[in-house]
């Protein structure tokens, strides 16, 4: 560690003996760890350095960044450096009660707060001479308390999306300790909103640039869609008829909603011309109006369906649309958080998944959406957390095999092989036992030839695992999953089963 005031602390018995009586900031907790096992969501290191009397910890990140965490659930980033939260912890006693406050609460209610944290402190603790000692020891400068809560504030905002805490074990992620930060879609927005001024200001190489780069294109619409402008039509329709290069996109629709809003008939030709590039568009703007529509026809058609899919409150659009949209632009980082506090919220409450129009069943696709989400960004441990309550809440047998199978794929992938034996189990006690008739032709379809496969597939991982035994007795479930598929099915899978019975021969 290169931070002063730690190596002072661990240079000095009596100076660190003074840190914990008078800051709570106790070495010796250092040992003991967090209360449970924890990591942070972006995989980078952390090193505990000290703990507190109510259970919580201080641990060090990559950049020296200090993150605290309490015992009820909570972190955030609390300084740069140990110096810089030594520094706040000296001056805000209590610091805690003050992960609240703002600058723009003005200093009159800061000091108010914090004169009426500090009176409770000091009604069991002398705390002003010795923090004066300890910052005094340290070399620190005595900063005002509005200029510490500017400080503290700061670093809280830096928490995500590189500093979340996880629990290690079942992967849910910490609350936030302070303020919430801006919305995704306001960081996924910026660029759009830059080039959307851009184009309105006539920079003619903007025109070509944003039309031509897919990510920028869509961003842009996304930024038109709510910051709507009469003068934008000419720029919406360059967009629109770049935007057929992406074929069927929701930004295309969007784009031709907000052409056809301006209800200009002279538009129709091209939206039918964009209607036509592929089969895609033709079935997704089947229903735009025909060549003689008139302007209240083209109005309606784009504004029922401005209502119905798009809007002018970002706040109101699906989470995955900005989550796609940050990994479009690289911001994975703010992805991965933003699906993991999705996910945690399902978790915590199922009731989120009730179908509106019948309460007493859920729609579960989200679920689903959100374990592809994860393995695109490579963070197999939450897929697995959403596969895993996904396939524990589907309800017919069909529903039950497809999803165990992903679950067996996706555990498998991790390196979780005996749970990939387990899952594959359950798929096979799926279709020997389905209590329902929606698997009744699965030996003749994809779904059959893919469990199959799955089988070999974890059994060669069994092999390379030096689990000869279990390869063993999953090569032979294998095998009677194969017989039972139809010759059309089972045709692409024999190459693979010849090759693992060989492997599982070889090995013994």
């Amino acid at each position: 560690m290169t931070d002063h005031a730690l190596r002072m602390l661990r240079n000095d018995r009596r100076l660190a003996e003074l840190a914990s009586r008078a800051l709570d900031f106790d070495l010796d907790r250092a040992v003991h760890g967090h209360a449970e096992e924890v990591r942070l969501a972006s995989g980078g290191p952390l090193e505990v350095v000290a703990g507190d009397a109510t259970g919580g910890t201080y641990s060090v990140c990559a950049d020296g960044s200090v993150l605290y965490a309490d015992s009820e659930g909570a972190a955030g980033i609390i300084g740069s450096s140990v110096d810089e939260a030594l520094e706040l912890v000296i001056g805000l006693p209590g610091w805690r009660d003050c992960t609240r406050l703002s600058p723009d609460d003005g200093e009159e209610k800061v000091l108010a707060c914090l004169a009426e944290t500090e009176d409770e402190i000091r009604e069991y603790d002398g705390i002003d001479e010795e923090r004066a000692e300890f910052r005094a020891a340290l070399g620190f400068p005595e900063r005002s308390p509005v200029e510490l809560v500017r400080r503290l504030r700061a670093a809280l905002l830096r928490t995500e999306p590189d500093f979340v805490l996880l629990n290690a074990e079942e992967g849910c992620a910490y609350d936030r300790l302070g303020p919430a930060g801006p919305p995704l879609w306001e960081p996924v927005l910026a660029a759009g909103r830059a080039d959307l001024a851009r184009l309105r200001e006539g920079d003619r190489t903007a025109w070509r640039e944003v039309a031509e780069d897919p990510v920028r294109r869509r961003i842009t619409l996304r930024a038109a869609q709510f910051d709507r402008a009469e003068d934008d039509l000419e720029l919406l329709r360059h967009l629109l008829r770049h935007e057929t290069r992406s074929s069927m996109t929701d930004e295309l629709r969007l784009a031709a909603v907000l052409v056809g809003l301006h209800g200009d008939t002279g538009d129709l030709p091209l939206l039918l011309d964009v209607r036509e590039t592929d089969f895609d568009t033709a079935c997704g703007l089947s229903d735009v109006p025909g060549p003689g529509a008139g302007v209240d026809e083209l109005r309606q058609w784009a504004r029922e369906l401005d209502e119905s899919m798009f809007g002018s409150d970002p706040s109101d659009e699906p989470v995955s649309t900005w989550t796609d949209l940050a990994r479009d632009q690289g911001m994975t980082g703010l992805a991965r958080v933003t699906l993991i506090r999705e996910l945690d919220s399902i978790v915590m409450d199922q009731s989120r998944l009730r179908r509106p129009g019948a309460p007493r069943t859920l729609a579960t696709a989200p679920l689903s959406a959100l374990a592809q989400d994860f393995e695109e960004l490579g963070d197999l441990p939450q897929a697995l957390r959403a596969q895993r309550l996904y396939a524990a809440l589907q309800e017919t047998a069909w529903d039950r095999a497809s999803a165990r199978h992903t679950l067996a794929r996706l555990e498998r992938e991790a390196g979780r092989l005996p749970q990939a034996v387990d899952s594959l189990a359950a798929v096979r006690e799926a279709l020997a036992t389905p209590g329902d008739d929606s698997l009744r032709h699965w030996q003749r379809v994809n779904l059959g030839r893919f469990i199959a496969e799955e089988h070999y597939q974890l059994t060669l991982a069994l092999v390379d695992a030096g689990r000869s035994e279990e390869a063993r007795a999953l090569l032979t479930a294998a095998d009677a999953v194969l017989d039972e598929l139809s010759d059309n099915a089972a045709k692409g899978v024999r190459e693979l089963a010849e090759r693992t019975t060989a492997r599982v021969r070889k090995a013994g």
